[in-house]
């Protein structure tokens, strides 16, 4: 058997997949580069959770046949894509800054095709209290219309779907919430609420209650996988797009992207830290009620323990987004096409990667419950991914976003 072959045989037999996908806006093409490439390896997830721009890459891949997911991915990123005033590939680095900068400036005044709008003469902002559900800079029906158009909701909802999770915010308790697929019917609502992060965006209204984007309590929504019940031996790729370390920031624009960089991407760490001391004491726990003679385990204490306990391993597969995007605080809303295409193929050939290296098949100690697996990024790929399978897909090698 070959590695690819075992890659898929024992990846996908011994474990549940899972895909963590972080909010970041624009640089979410990169989560769309990951999952192509992990369903063209037979890594395809069973379950997939996101947050913001994460809940609707999630969204259009567990709301599509798995034959059409690649497609739709592309469909989206298209639309939203904007079109470069340049050839990027024949142009130095400050030209493509400069035309980067131009098109992000573009997207805040004018919005961006298929996703938001500005709300012309709008009294948001003049102190006036409006209807909440309109408290906002920008509309977002155009990615309602999108979203509409590429997800199947109803085929959400049958027994053969991929099993989804979106994350929101309830404005009034500030409560983190999660709308999960496995016990009710998501709709168009669930994952526009996942994605309303103010002040830019409206709320949206759910049964009542009105609810944000939910990168505001936590843009990695990685504790749903970690706390799953009942616990099984599981395989998670986390997409991070934001980088918890980096340099001593010297200008205002190096300040506010350092600042936006903790802020989303600090509580990974965290979370994973937390996590991995908490499952690996459930395995300590587990090993020491197995150790207990028969006799001893009765007790009501011991039973107690004895649940608390597990003997499951979760292998977690971290991959970073690399793009410098010149330090720009607005690089999540920087969608030139050709930035873009870049951080598409750059998820791409860092899962990869991944699977190539396939290092959650390394032997684990019988007491280690979380393993983390980081892949560090190659900045530069060498190549392009193959085309997605939809009748305009092409190759890309535009390098705007390095």
């Amino acid at each position: 058997m070959d590695h690819s072959e075992q890659v898929k045989q024992i990846s996908k037999g011994n474990n549940h997949v899972a895909l963590v996908l972080q909010g970041g806006g624009a640089l979410g093409a990169y989560q769309a580069g990951v999952y192509q490439a992990l369903q063209e390896h037979g890594l395809a997830p069973d379950w997939v959770v996101g947050t913001s721009i994460g809940a609707i890459n999630a969204a259009i891949i567990a709301g599509n046949q798995p034959s059409q997911r690649v497609a739709r991915l592309k469909e989206f990123w298209d639309e939203v894509a904007t079109d470069d005033l340049i050839d990027l590939r024949k142009v130095p680095d400050m030209t493509r800054q400069f035309n980067v900068w131009m098109t992000t400036m573009d997207a805040m005044l004018r919005g961006v095709k298929g996703f938001f709008t500005p709300r012309r003469f709008s009294l948001f902002g003049s102190a006036i209290p409006i209807d909440a559900e309109k408290a906002s800079f920008y509309e977002t029906t155009e990615l309602a219309n999108t979203l509409t158009r590429l997800v199947d909701f109803k085929h959400l909802s049958s027994a053969e779907a991929m099993r989804l999770t979106v994350s929101a915010v309830q404005v009034t308790s500030g409560a983190l919430a999660y709308f999960d697929s496995k016990t009710q019917a998501l709709d168009l609502k669930h994952v526009m609420a996942s994605g309303a992060l103010p002040p830019g965006f409206p709320p949206v209204r759910i049964d009542g209650q009105l609810y944000w984007d939910g990168g505001l309590f936590s843009n990695t929504p990685l504790e749903i996988v970690l706390d799953e019940e009942p616990r099984a031996n599981r395989l998670c790729f986390m997409v991070d797009l934001w980088s918890a370390t980096g340099p001593e920031p010297q200008t205002l624009d190096q300040v506010q992207t350092r600042q936006k960089d903790v802020m989303y991407a600090s509580r990974s760490k965290s979370h994973i830290d937390d996590y991995m001391r908490i499952h690996n004491l459930r395995r300590n726990v587990r090993a020491l009620y197995d150790a207990l003679p028969p006799e001893a385990r009765n007790a009501a204490a011991v039973r107690e323990m004895s649940a608390v306990g597990c003997d499951t391993t979760v292998h977690i597969v971290r991959l970073p987004y690399a793009g410098r995007d010149w330090n720009m605080a607005s690089k999540d809303i920087n969608f030139s096409r050709g930035s873009i295409e870049w951080r598409w193929d750059q998820g791409y050939g860092d899962a990869t990667r991944a699977v190539e290296q396939a290092a959650w098949l390394n032997p684990v100690a019988p007491n280690v419950g979380v393993v983390v697996h980081n892949v560090t990024p190659i900045v530069a790929p060498k190549s392009a991914p193959k085309p997605a399978p939809a009748p305009d897909a092409r190759q890309s090698t535009a390098n705007s976003a390095t």
